[in-house]
């Protein structure tokens, strides 16, 4: 497939309308603006369309600040989605209406700005209403996303009416709809997605950053999960219509960076160059897109080793030479178990259900399932809570497998510091990953009374690395799922979390021998109950 962008027509004029619609959907419209963002200087250069958001500056009238100005909020992204009508998505045959309905949903999290609306695209069949109203909705819209459309009076149809949107993409739908970045049309030469397959990238006539945008988006929803589908959009977001914070760019910023590598970590670049692995996870991340967590983890956990460990430490925890400062989510705000057995749940009966099952078996828990796809998706997950020699001290040993780019099956390991937060439930996590710190916010959402299954969801950031992110695992003590009894209480747990059951990833549980496990000797475990005490033994 080859793509090209071309020039954009002139745009047409759109319409303001901000009545209130009547639709067959949910659609919260908070009219929250985003935080102030500044456009980057150079960066993706945009055409005069409709969407494009000049800064608004407003001159005061004092003499003493005749010069200072003040920057209005950027207005509401607004994105419009039509799904074919009874399509399925590949996330666990789970209708493309719902996947989309619940990505306008955490499209929020990021920011109360974003507003979607989905629409299925039996339009034309049914009453004029409904076809007004997605009028209405694309004569405002910032992005049309367009997903397995191929009924022919609906591919004609978007085609007349979304001449004037500025970024158009298109998904498993048919191949005669136009496809829009930045007002630049993109056409491919073979049937299916535009971004199916990158291929023939270097005919582009954009910028480098266009062709990023372009190869970013098209990995991301090959990976087919609901965290790539809302970070096509936030990358699209990002490039064309306003900055997202928590997409702010990693890579180098030119002469400072530069500077500040060489002035404080000469010997870790020369050590880290001269390394085979070490080179090759520098060689890996450049290829990755300095935004994606999946492709820059899946970099570092392949080819990690003590000399990009003092890399990472020196250029990026020491000095932080990309001066990025990345916040823990806020949202989506989850609330703890509160009770366990019938009793309020305090901080040391919280610590004994991470402690779990270690002493009757070799670990506290199996992860089952995860959300999140950088994180909580590989191989053999087990994991070790403990409480160490010292007093109050609480530690978190993930052990996991990871089947490297080079094919090669190698076990991984890290090292948590925890401590209580406030509520008894959450706690605070911090951990060093080859060379960056991250801190985490996790809580126990739920755990079963007879430790067959746990849910617990967690918040953290790098700082220095720029990357924010959620997720949440799924554990029981042999990696099997809770029984078929337990999905109703499972189900509400998750939404507690926001999260979907179709979200989550199943662990590859297989194939697990000689996982190096083991704590340090003067740990202790249990303080006020213990998993081995219960009647569950089907372990």
């Amino acid at each position: 497939m080859s793509l090209v962008l071309e020039p954009p027509p002139p745009p047409l004029s759109k319409s303001k309308t901000g009545a209130p619609l009547k639709r067959c959907f949910t659609s919260i419209r908070t009219a929250l603006p985003p935080p102030n963002h500044r456009f980057r200087a150079s960066r993706f250069p945009l055409h005069p369309t409709s969407s494009s958001r000049p800064t608004v500056t407003v001159v005061l009238k004092t003499e003493k600040e005749k010069n200072a100005v003040t920057e209005q909020k950027d207005p509401p992204v607004r994105i419009v989605a039509v799904v074919g009508q009874g399509s399925v998505s590949p996330l666990k045959c789970t209708p493309w209406e719902e996947v989309m309905m619940h990505t306008a949903k955490r499209l929020k999290w990021v920011d109360e700005g974003y507003e979607m609306v989905v629409f299925t695209d039996n339009f034309h069949q049914s009453n004029d209403q409904t076809a007004m109203d997605l009028q209405k909705e694309l004569a405002c819209a910032d992005i049309l996303l367009v997903v397995a459309v191929t009924n022919q009076d609906s591919v004609k149809w978007i085609g007349t009416n979304s001449g004037n949107i500025p970024n158009v993409i298109c998904f498993e739908s048919d191949p005669g709809l136009v496809n829009k970045l930045g007002g630049s049309y993109v056409h491919s030469e073979m049937k299916g997605s535009i971004f199916d397959k990158v291929v023939g990238i270097s005919q582009l006539k954009k910028t480098n950053e266009t062709k990023e945008v372009v190869q970013t988006v098209s990995e991301a929803w090959d990976r087919c999960n609901s965290d790539d589908i809302r970070f096509c959009l936030l990358v699209i977001i990002n490039a064309y219509i306003q900055p997202v914070p928590i997409l702010k760019n990693l890579r180098s910023k030119g002469f400072s960076t530069l500077n500040c590598m060489v002035k404080n970590c000469g010997p870790q670049i020369l050590d880290c160059l001269m390394d085979p692995n070490c080179r090759k996870a520098l060689q890996c991340l450049n290829k990755c897109s300095p935004v994606d967590q999946v492709c820059n983890y899946r970099c570092i956990a392949s080819f990690e080793s003590p000399k990009l460990e003092a890399f990472s430490l020196c250029v990026l925890q020491k000095n932080n030479c990309l001066d990025l400062d990345a916040k823990i989510p806020e949202k989506p705000y989850v609330q703890p178990m509160l009770k366990f057995r019938g009793k309020d749940l305090c901080h040391e009966t919280a610590e004994d259900l991470f402690v779990g099952w270690l002493g009757s078996l070799d670990w506290s828990w199996r992860v089952v399932a995860g959300q999140n796809p950088a994180y909580d998706q590989f191989p053999c997950q087990y994991q070790l809570f403990y409480r160490g020699k010292a007093k109050g001290s609480f530690w978190y040993e993930p052990v996991f497998q990871v089947k490297t780019l080079e094919g090669e099956l190698v076990w991984r390991r890290r090292k948590y510091r925890v401590k209580r937060a406030n509520v008894p439930g959450t706690f605070y996590f911090s951990v060093l990953d080859n060379g960056v710190v991250s801190n985490e916010y996790w809580t126990i959402v739920d755990v079963s009374e007879d430790f067959s299954w746990g849910l617990f969801h967690y918040h953290g950031a790098a700082r220095v690395a720029g990357q924010s992110y959620t997720g949440a695992v799924l554990v029981s003590p042999d990696g099997t799922y809770p029984k078929q009894t337990q999905s109703n209480r499972l189900s509400s747990a998750l939404e507690k979390c926001g999260i979907k059951e179709w979200e989550l990833y199943t662990v590859d549980n297989c194939a697990c021998q000689d996982p190096p496990l083991g704590i340090p000797e003067g740990s202790s475990l249990h303080s006020m109950l213990d998993a081995k005490d219960q009647s569950w033994s089907s372990v």
